[in-house]
Formats: structure tokens, C-alpha cells, sequence
């Protein structure tokens, strides 16, 4: 891991010498926005000035294969007092090209995914598209329509309207495992997040290994109140569409997610 150097003389200097230590890669719509407030409180830890930096998923950044890290270092201020740099940006975890990018700049790299049960990932995003006004169809319209286009023989992936796709988090992982060994991944439940903030960054504080947090209050940053629920119609679609999902994500992470299933 990369830790800025004590020792720098000056801002320009940090600048030529740091890579960043940390990134928070997803997923969209489980507690990213949340997280990162927690790990802004750390007086070791230099974010990045503001949450979602699309640095590894921005294909201007690397045209000829040739990109300029000094445009993605110049979203960090960091001083003496920083041992490590991060920031967060949940569609990297996603994004197809993104993980290897992110190899390519740093390989000793740690990341740090929450993963939220897919299903209500999947309504949330909906729900957040539509208040942006992106969005005019209706859930099960939308969850329908990408379903018939996931596996055609000319589907390219969508940043804004990928409802159904950014839960596959089980190849989403697997793909991550090509490029970064298992102990550089950090895998957090939503639902730990939530109701035991404190217990998750002492957990993050060891594995990024930096000191402890001061406790926290629990948060709620971003939540929407939905107008109604998932009906029943669209609930079962879901179900059936992640059947196979769920069962390769216990199997790969050995989680139990059978609340996810109810």
C-alpha cells in the first residue's frame, strides 16, 4: 500500500510522489455516500475533494493507453498530517474497464465494496433516475426492457439505466479477483453499515491499516421516500431474475443472504 510520505517538502512535491491508497468501487445505491462521510472524519485519511471522482471510468483519461495521472492526483489536497488517500466512486466496481485501469495505476491497491441486496439496489436506483427525471418509464417497464437486452449480441452497458445489471455482483467480484488478490478487497454488508456503523470502520481501520476511528452516530445520507412499494409483480420478477445470482454470490463470498430471497 501507498502511504504519503512525512518527510515531502511541499504540496507540489506530495503531489509528484502519492498514489492513492484506497478507493470505495461500490456498489451504487448501498451506503457508498455514507461511507465516505465516515472515512472524511478520519484526520489520517485524505479523500478525494468531493465523492465520485470518475477517474477509471472515464475513457477521455486514457486515450492512447497513455493516461495523465496528474489530472486524477489533482483531486486530492493532502498535508503532513495524511498517511493515505482514497476516495469513492461506486459505478468502478461495475464498469467494465475500470477495475483493470485502477490495476494498472496502483496493483497494491485496497478497495472497499458495500453490497446491498440487489433487488432493492435495483428499485432505489429506479426510484432515484425517476425523481432526476431520467426516468419516465415505469419500474417493471424498465426492469423488463433491460432484462430483453442483457444478453443480446450487441448490449453495451448503460451508466444510468442499469438497474438489473449492477447487482451481478458475483462476476463483478470474480473480475476484480483477475487483477487484485482476495486481502485487498473488503466486502461490507449494507445492513452492517446501517445498524453497526462503529464495528464496520474498526474493520476498515485494520484493513486499511491506520488507527482506529473515534466512535460515530449512525447516518441516513440520500435515502428517498419512495412514493409506493415494490409490488408484488415486479418483486417476483426480481426474485426469479437473481435466483442464480444469489447462489453464486453465497458460494463465492460464503455469505448467508437468505433475507435476500424473502
Amino acid at each position: 500500500m501507498y502511504f504519503l510520505s512525512n518527510t515531502l517538502q511541499s504540496l507540489t512535491k506530495r503531489k509528484r510522489n502519492y498514489k492513492v491508497g484506497f478507493i470505495v468501487i461500490g456498489a451504487q445505491k448501498s451506503g457508498t455516500t455514507a461511507l465516505d462521510h465516515y472515512l472524511r472524519l478520519h484526520p489520517d485519511i485524505c479523500m478525494a475533494y468531493k465523492k465520485e471522482v470518475h477517474y477509471f471510468d472515464n475513457n477521455k483519461y486514457f486515450l492512447n493507453n497513455n493516461p495523465d495521472y496528474s489530472k486524477y492526483h489533482s483531486f486530492f489536497n493532502p498535508n503532513h498530517k495524511h498517511k493515505i488517500l482514497g476516495e469513492s466512486t461506486p459505478i468502478y466496481m461495475y464498469w467494465n474497464k475500470a477495475i483493470q485501469r485502477i490495476h494498472a495505476y496502483n496493483p497494491y491497491i485496497k478497495l472497499i465494496a458495500i453490497l446491498r441486496n440487489p433487488i432493492k439496489r435495483a428499485f432505489s436506483h429506479w426510484n432515484m433516475e425517476r425523481d432526476r427525471n431520467r426516468e419516465d418509464r415505469s419500474f417493471l417497464e424498465a426492469i423488463i426492457d433491460e432484462d430483453s437486452k442483457i444478453n443480446s449480441y450487441d448490449h453495451i452497458q448503460h451508466k444510468t439505466f442499469s438497474y438489473l445489471e449492477r447487482g451481478f455482483y458475483s462476476s463483478q467480484i470474480q473480475k476484480i479477483y483477475k487483477f487484485f488478490q482476495e486481502d485487498q478487497l473488503m466486502l461490507i454488508r449494507n445492513k452492517s453499515l446501517r445498524e453497526n456503523p462503529n464495528q464496520v470502520l474498526d474493520a476498515i481501520a485494520k484493513f486499511l491499516s491506520i488507527s482506529s476511528f473515534s466512535s460515530v452516530d449512525n447516518i441516513d445520507i440520500h435515502s428517498r421516500h419512495y412514493t409506493r412499494k415494490m409490488n408484488d409483480k415486479e418483486l417476483n420478477f426480481l426474485k426469479s431474475f437473481y435466483e442464480e445470482e444469489f447462489n453464486s454470490l453465497e458460494e463465492l463470498v460464503d455469505w448467508n443472504i437468505a433475507s435476500w430471497k424473502e
